[in-house]
């Protein structure tokens, strides 16, 4: 048996290439709140249950695309069984605060896998 497993849906992903001005738009505009802001790397925004992470480009895991983002335990254990099973995965990719890698859902849109750091 796997121990794997799915903590949660975690951010919507939204390519921001000026993030100022993305974090202007969602928080001055539409009235969500500022949850978090890593340099001119990443933002995320809230509006209390959905977290949209507004990615500069240099942090975004499908360029240009949205992705939504899946927090799991046991990435290592999961990417050994899909690969197993013939599903394309990219690569990991070592983040500050993550490991993830990005898959496609069978429609092809990108999806974020992570395991977070500590």
């Amino acid at each position: 048996m796997s121990s794997a497993q799915v903590l949660k849906l975690g951010h919507v992903i939204v390519p921001a290439g000026d993030l100022d001005a993305a974090s202007a738009f969602w928080v001055e505009r539409l009235g969500l709140e500022l949850r978090f802001r890593d340099g001119n790397r990443y933002a995320a925004v809230t509006d209390g249950r959905t977290t949209l992470g507004l990615a500069a480009p240099a942090e975004q895991p499908a360029p240009g695309l949205v992705a939504v983002s899946v927090q799991v335990t046991g990435l290592d254990e999961l990417l050994a069984s899909w690969t197993a099973d013939g599903l394309a995965v990219g690569e990991v990719v070592e983040g500050p605060h993550e490991r993830r890698v990005v898959v496609r859902d069978p429609a092809g849109n990108p999806v974020v896998v992570y395991e977070a750091r500590g």
